[in-house]
């Protein structure tokens, strides 16, 4: 038996605390609660337009926290400055677009390929490892190690809408996906589609020497399939811990989290 490491993203507590902007709920307070509860990493991610974290908690997150930091960005120079400043354990670049709820999909590593080297190079300069925040196609396998990552991180977001699509109350809500609003067996076949595709990404990720991690949607229910492919170490997970925590807590909502990692 092992334990898959789980990264908690806290960044959905800022966005609550930044609706009122009265500093309540307090990042530092989530921060601790989580690590005293089983996270193995923290996660945050330091957008452009500074939607939820701010540069004074991801300097405060860096100081205070007692497991590693994963700090999440874009390749945005006057951001990358700021990330070699603070040298969090782990850099991930991902993509950005201001107009985006949520990030959309994985970083486009050709089109942006020399962005994406020089960044990479900006932070192996002040020896911060690099983790690439991917689609899972083979050939993003690829470039990413040519590039120079140490890791990927799979975007698992067209798995968890086929999930919630297939296995959800979503289809029935206000925020159904409109393009996969399609007949079951035809979003269990794209689901089946989906799972291989991580899972040949996965493995082929780490015989070319990069360490795996997924994320992006995942949540209490969909994660067991994760847990099954063996190359992924790691597990980055958000906002279903926040939500969850609304109810249970947030220090029962990441134990839990963390016992379901056991595999």
């Amino acid at each position: 038996m092992s334990k898959m490491k789980l990264g908690v993203n806290i960044d959905h507590v800022a966005v609550l605390r930044q609706a009122r902007r009265v500093n309540d709920p307090d990042i530092l307070q989530a921060l601790y609660v989580a690590c005293a509860n089983g996270a193995d990493q923290i996660t945050i991610h330091l957008r452009e337009d500074r939607r939820h974290i701010q540069d004074s908690d991801a300097k405060n997150i860096m100081h205070h926290s007692s497991v590693p930091v994963n700090l999440e960005c874009s390749i945005n120079r006057a951001i990358l400055n700021i990330v070699c400043d603070l040298k969090p354990h782990r850099a991930t670049l991902v993509p950005e677009k201001r107009e985006e709820v949520t990030t959309e999909g994985g970083l486009d590593v050709f089109t942006y390929e020399d962005e994406i080297a020089y960044a990479i190079e900006q932070l192996h300069d002040s020896l911060i490892p690099v983790s690439l925040f991917v689609d899972p196609s083979l050939e993003a396998m690829k470039k990413s190690k040519e590039l120079g990552a140490e890791m990927v991180e799979l975007h698992t977001g067209t798995y968890a809408n086929l999930f919630a699509m297939l296995h959800s109350s979503l289809p029935y809500s206000s925020d159904s996906i409109k393009e996969l609003e399609l007949p079951r067996y035809e979003l269990a076949s794209r689901l089946e589609k989906s799972l291989e595709e991580l899972q040949k990404a996965a493995k082929y990720a780490k015989s070319l020497g990069l360490e795996v991690a997924a994320g992006h949607g995942l949540n209490y229910h969909n994660i067991a399939s994760m847990l099954d492919i063996q190359e992924i170490t790691e597990l980055n997970i958000g906002q279903s811990i926040i939500a969850r925590s609304v109810f249970s807590g947030l220090a029962e909502a990441v134990r839990e989290m963390k016992k379901m990692t056991t595999r």
